[in-house]
Parts: C-alpha cells; sequence; structure tokens
C-alpha cells in the first residue's frame, strides 16, 4: 500500500481476526493504516492469521488493494507437558538382564513442536522402596523407556522387600533445562515371578496307619515352594514314582495350601502285606528355569502301615448252585455251606445260620454247615422262579466284636410228577342239532415236561356215555367233543378222565359243563341254559385259532 495516503483516503481490514471470527482480534486505523493488536494471542488455538488490507475513497470506491497481510503468532513456553494418566503400570521378570526394557512413558507438550517449547526430557526423581538399591531403574531422557540397572541377581523376586516399585516420573520441556515447565505421572513396576525354586517337601519321610479294607485320604503330604503362589511355577503336581505296583494309592493336589493328598482307592488286605513303602516325587505345573532343577528334597518316602481289622467270613463259592428234586424226604441233605475267616492270623470259629429262607424249607448246622429239608421241596411254589430256589446264610466268627458274612445258595429244582392234570375250558357250548356240535378241549398241567403232556383225554366210566358223546385226540394236548345225537336245549354234566405222561402217570377225573344251544342262522341261543347269545361262526373260529396255534 501507498505510504502517503490523502486525507480523503479510509483503509480497511478484513478476514479471520478482523470481521470474521474471532471478530476484533485485530484493528486497523482507518487514517494511518496501522494494524493493532487488541487482544490476547494463543498460539496453540490460532498459530496464524491471513487478512486483506484495501483503501478507498471517501465515496467508497477502491483506490488500491485489496493487499494479503499475513500474521504468524510466535510460540510462547505457555504449556506444560502433560501425561495422559497419572499412573501406569508395567511388569519386569525376574531375573531379568540389566538394559531390559519394562514399559514407556510418554506425556505431551502443546507448545510449537519445532521449538525447545515443546522437547521433552524425563527424569526419575523418586524410588519407592529404595531397597536394595535407590536406581534400581533407569528412563531414557528422550525416548521415555523404563529400563533395569539392577543386576540379574539381584532382581530376585523372592529375596526383594517387595515385588512391587513405585517411580516418580517428570517430564520437563525446554530439552529439561531449569527454566523448563514440568509435569508429573507415577510408574509402578511388578516383578513378575519365573519358576526359579523346585518345591521341596517338608519332610523327607511321612508315615500313616490304615485300616484294613478302608479307602480315602491317607495322609496329607506338605512342600514348600518360594515362587508366586497360585501360579504354574508354584502349584504342586505329585506322582507315585515306587512301591505302588497294584495301583491302589492315588494323588491329588489341594489347590487351596498345595498339599499333595495321598488317597487309598483299593482297599489293602493286613494278611497279605502290612507295610507299604511309597517313593512320591513333587513337581510343579510349569518347567524349571535352565539353571535350575529338582533336588533330592523333591522326592519323600511314605511309610503305611495297615491295620488289622476283624473281617467277616466269605463263603465260596457264591452263589453255591445245586439241583434237588422236589419233594425229596425231610431231613435231607442238600447242601454244605463254605466259609473262609480272611483273619489267617488269628484262630477264629466260625457259625452258620440262616438269613433269609422264604418258604422256611431249610435248616443248617451251625458248626458243620449242612444244610437240610426242613419242609418239602415244592417246584411249583411261587417262591419258587424259573425252577431256582434262593436262600441267604450267614456265618459269623468270634473275633471281637464279632463279624460276619453271608452267601447265598441257589437250589435247581427237578420236577416230580406231583400235580394232577386238568381240563380247560370248564364250560363249552354245543348245539342242540349234533351235525353242528363239535368243541375243542386240553390237558393242562403245573408239572412239566415229561411229567406233563402229551395228555390223554377219554370219556368217564358212566354207562351210556358213549352214545351221545364222542371224545377223539387232535393232537398231544388236545381232544375233540362231539355229540352224537341230538340233544333238548340244557346244562350237563360231562365226565372226562384227563391223563398225563408221567412215570408214573398221574390221572384227574373230572367234569366239565356243556350247554346245548339252539343255533340258528349263524347264532347260538342259550338263554334257557343260562347263557347269553353269542355267534356260532366267531366261536368256533377261535377254537380253530387256538388248535392251529398248539399244532
Amino acid at each position: 500500500m501507498s505510504s502517503g495516503m490523502e486525507d480523503d483516503h479510509i483503509f480497511h481490514m478484513t478476514g479471520l481476526g478482523a470481521d470474521q471470527d474471532p471478530k476484533g482480534v485485530f484493528t486497523i486505523n482507518r487514517l494511518t493504516g496501522e494494524v493493532s493488536v487488541s487482544q490476547e494471542l494463543d498460539r496453540e488455538a490460532i498459530n496464524s492469521y491471513t487478512l486483506e488490507v484495501s483503501v478507498t475513497d471517501l465515496s467508497g470506491k477502491l483506490v488500491e488493494g485489496p493487499v494479503a497481510l499475513l500474521v504468524d503468532v510466535n510460540d510462547q513456553n505457555d504449556n506444560r507437558p502433560i501425561f495422559k494418566e497419572t499412573r501406569y503400570a508395567g511388569e519386569v521378570l525376574e531375573g531379568s538382564p540389566t538394559g531390559t526394557v519394562v514399559m514407556k512413558m510418554t506425556a505431551e507438550d502443546a507448545d510449537d513442536p519445532r521449538l525447545q517449547n515443546a522437547v521433552l526430557r524425563y527424569n526419575i526423581v523418586r524410588q519407592s522402596p529404595d531397597k536394595p538399591s535407590p536406581n534400581m531403574f533407569y528412563i531414557n531422557p528422550e525416548s521415555g523407556n523404563i529400563v533395569t540397572v539392577i543386576s540379574p541377581m539381584l532382581l530376585d523376586r523372592e529375596t526383594l522387600p517387595t515385588t512391587q516399585y513405585e517411580l516418580e516420573i517428570v517430564a520437563q520441556d525446554m530439552k529439561g533445562r531449569d527454566v523448563g515447565l514440568t509435569g508429573t505421572s507415577t510408574a509402578t513396576i511388578t516383578i513378575t515371578d519365573k519358576n526359579d525354586h523346585a518345591p521341596e517337601f517338608t519332610h523327607s519321610l511321612f508315615q500313616a496307619n490304615v485300616d484294613e479294607g478302608s479307602t480315602g485320604v491317607v495322609v496329607n503330604l506338605t512342600v514348600d515352594d518360594r515362587d508366586d503362589p497360585a501360579t504354574g511355577a508354584w502349584r504342586a503336581i505329585y506322582s507315585i514314582i515306587n512301591g505302588d505296583p497294584t495301583q491302589s494309592f492315588e494323588i491329588q493336589t489341594n489347590p487351596d495350601n498345595n498339599e499333595g493328598m495321598l488317597s487309598l482307592i483299593k482297599p489293602l488286605d493286613y494278611e497279605s502285606l502290612v507295610f507299604h513303602t511309597l517313593l512320591i516325587k513333587v513337581e510343579n505345573e510349569d518347567p524349571l528355569v535352565p539353571e535350575v532343577g529338582y533336588s533330592s528334597s523333591s522326592t519323600a518316602t511314605v511309610h503305611i502301615t495297615i491295620l488289622d481289622v476283624n473281617e467277616g467270613p466269605v463263603f465260596f463259592p457264591d452263589p453255591l448252585q445245586v439241583t434237588k428234586m422236589e419233594n425229596i424226604p425231610l431231613g435231607s441233605f442238600v447242601a454244605l455251606l463254605n466259609a473262609t475267616d480272611p483273619d489267617v492270623l488269628q484262630s477264629q470259629s466260625i457259625r452258620f445260620a440262616v438269613l433269609r429262607d422264604p418258604a422256611n424249607w431249610l435248616s443248617v448246622n451251625p458248626v458243620r454247615g449242612t444244610v437240610n429239608t426242613s419242609a418239602n421241596l415244592d417246584r411249583e411254589s411261587p417262591y419258587v422262579h424259573n425252577n431256582k430256589y434262593t436262600a441267604i446264610f450267614m456265618a459269623t466268627d468270634n473275633g471281637s466284636p464279632p463279624a460276619t458274612g453271608t452267601g447265598t445258595l441257589v437250589i435247581h429244582l427237578e420236577d416230580y410228577n406231583d400235580n394232577a392234570p386238568y381240563v380247560q375250558p370248564s364250560v363249552v357250548r354245543v348245539c342242540e342239532d349234533a351235525k353242528d356240535s363239535v368243541v375243542i378241549v386240553g390237558g393242562r398241567d403245573r408239572d412239566i415236561h415229561p411229567n406233563a403232556g402229551p395228555f390223554k383225554i377219554e370219556l368217564g366210566k358212566q354207562p351210556g356215555l358213549e352214545k351221545t358223546w364222542k371224545v377223539s385226540r387232535v393232537n398231544n394236548t388236545h381232544a375233540q367233543i362231539m355229540l352224537l345225537q341230538n340233544m333238548k336245549r340244557a346244562n350237563y354234566q360231562l365226565p372226562l378222565v384227563v391223563t398225563d405222561s408221567g412215570l408214573p402217570p398221574l390221572s384227574n377225573s373230572t367234569e366239565i359243563k356243556v350247554q346245548v344251544c339252539t343255533c340258528k342262522k349263524n347264532r347260538m341261543d342259550c338263554s334257557s341254559a343260562g347263557s347269553v347269545r353269542s355267534n356260532l361262526m366267531m366261536l368256533l373260529g377261535l377254537v380253530l385259532l387256538s388248535l392251529l396255534y398248539l399244532l
């Protein structure tokens, strides 16, 4: 712009900071063109302004311009370094080499990064605790990396006074010069554990007494481990490396205290072996570091003494199975019970008794163990299932206190022909017209082969029956009854004799009720004979189906 303007010329200024927000930061003298700052400038808010200046006459006609005016705001060190967080956390593994990077501290400064106003330097001003050295860590003043200074041998989690160290970190601008502004934060560093200590038994020998025949926890094995509790470097795994050929023991780790719970999972027998010696090894879940190994203290011996307990007698064989004919004479010999006392190192006597005899058929000699019949053995009894009768006996020794064992006797009963056969059905119907009168009856027997069928079914010995009725064989179990002449509708009692095939055979004289009915148009009317009407064809069909099934 020209320096010598006439009095009738006016200066104008536009742009950010003039007539645009933020308005009024800059002003211009309308007559002289002098530009002034009317408000405090903040470089961190706006670091430069671009304005335009023009000149007009009094009528507003443009005389000169517009000309650009660029205003740069110079930085002042008016912002402190600021850490994003007031507290930072890091960790380092114990035994780490000197110079191991633990963590990085970073602060920010809002001043101009091109100037020293925003060039930061970091420093550790306090370490707590200050043992074993007040300078266990070092911070790179430019990068903010915190590294270890202490030697690996001293960086031992188990010997340090604490596992956490607190560092106060200061960040200062102006490259750390005394005139620089500062910001502060805290770094908490945790010394983490590695498996550099093997577990060791608190005792080289553990002892326990156990009753024979029992199971459960026998003894708790205790160990020391200097590593961090509840980590894989501390948690113990126990194993039996000798002395358990039958795999009667197992060890589980108590997660609360790291103890090994040695348990019996198979009962032990005093008479077989009184003393058991186990060799136990303990290890960690995580492997040890290469320079550390398991020592003799990582193994222990367990002596277990089995205590004698009075055991009940044992039956052999169990069950004892015998075969007998039913209906043998009272007092007949059935079986000889055999029971032995497991307490072979003691001299004990055994007495026998009946514990369960559902039908009260048996008795036992308390000293000899002989079982005899005290009642008739009946294969057809409801207490017999699948031809087998089961009784339970008890053997008791004279130990202190006495002990009891039980054994089972199974008697397989052979059939004796002691049940006469009978006829079914007991009521039949025939038509009064002889040519339509045929029924089928069958023999039944509670005995089994060969004392049951084939059956022989005949008319009774009453005179004249053969003129009215005829019985003929159909198969091994059934016979056919025919009416030989017309009969008056009524109820009749027909005597029959049925004989089984036993040796000797048994016969049974019985009567069946014959209802003579009127049959018309495939209908059977037995009303006068005290019966209800039924379909004749259906009756004959059912009879034939029964016959075919039995054939």
